[in-house]
């Protein structure tokens, strides 16, 4: 299986990660919602970590990888935490167009940080993206 099978299979549960998202958050905290969902998502990644490979090779990590993976943790919680109360506020159907935004900044950053190009597809990619963002979160 190719990585553009993991990737639609991701975007198929990011989807209804939205729609289950809007239909708990209703009535409640979106704070507290963020929390309880972390929680699952903390435990099913520790169980699937430790059922797929050593605990163990935790203390082969560099200290360059906890700083990285300390701060993509800071900016997926952040990332929840603003999301669950988009969701809370708005509509899913006009939520998730702009959440995926996140798009056009790994295509950005990636350039900044990794060195990866900005081609002329990307930037068109990109341009599309945010158009669509656009159309689909206008009234």
């Amino acid at each position: 299986m190719t990585w553009l099978f993991w990737a639609l299979l991701s975007a198929l549960f990011a989807g209804l990660t939205a729609i289950l998202a809007k239909m708990g958050v209703s009535g409640v905290d979106a704070n507290l919602a963020m929390a309880v969902r972390t929680s699952v998502v903390l435990v099913f990644a520790w169980g699937v970590a430790l059922a797929t490979g050593p605990a163990n090779a935790m203390g082969g990590f560099s200290r360059r990888t906890w700083l990285f993976l300390v701060l993509s943790g800071l900016a997926t919680g952040l990332s929840w935490l603003c999301y669950f109360r988009a969701l809370k506020l708005g509509e899913a159907s006009k939520v998730a167009p702009i959440d995926k935004l996140s798009v056009v900044f790994v295509l950005l950053f990636a350039a900044m940080f990794l060195g990866e190009q900005i081609t002329w597809r990307t930037g068109l990619g990109g341009a599309l993206i945010v158009s669509g963002a656009v159309v689909l979160a206008m009234k």
